[in-house]
């Protein structure tokens, strides 16, 4: 099976398991860290294009795990973690890895932050090297071991 192939599966499969457990993804903790997360792999490789906005904009919208959030207000942390690191990614970088870092005292939901930014890396088609390095970078934060979700 070709790697992205294996990507789009293990992006598919934590959907699957983000939904199973949306009941214990309510706090604010969650909400914060995942937003942060999706503004972290959106600005990876330095930039950001309309067409990566729009992509978390469409999950906020659908993902039936942020349902738990009203969309404005996660729309709102989306934009305020991506000023961040528009502004000075590696400045940003360290703001933003201290909001993941709040999910960081409850393992489910440590688990799902990291398993948002796979599915977000992936919603392209592609989830390259810069968007799989901070990806990893957040496994780190949280205490997580990377290879449990292929990094």
């Amino acid at each position: 099976m070709a790697l992205w192939d294996r990507f789009k599966e293990s992006a598919s499969t934590m959907q699957t398991q983000l939904v199973a457990k949306k009941n214990d993804l309510k706090s604010g903790a969650f909400r914060d860290a995942s937003m942060a997360m999706c503004a972290l792999v959106a600005a990876a490789d330095g930039t950001v294009d309309p067409s990566e906005r729009q992509r978390v904009a469409q999950l906020i919208a659908s993902n039936e795990v942020l349902q738990n959030f009203d969309a404005m207000d996660l729309q709102r942390r989306f934009d305020a973690n991506l000023d961040k690191l528009t502004a000075d990614f590696a400045f940003g970088k360290v703001s933003v890895l201290q909001e993941i870092a709040k999910a960081k005292k409850k393992p489910a939901e440590a688990r799902a932050v990291i398993q948002i930014g796979i599915v977000i890396g992936g919603a392209d088609g592609d989830f390259d090297k810069t968007e799989q390095a901070v990806v990893r970078e957040a496994c780190f934060t949280l205490d997580l071991p990377p290879h449990e979700f292929d990094l």
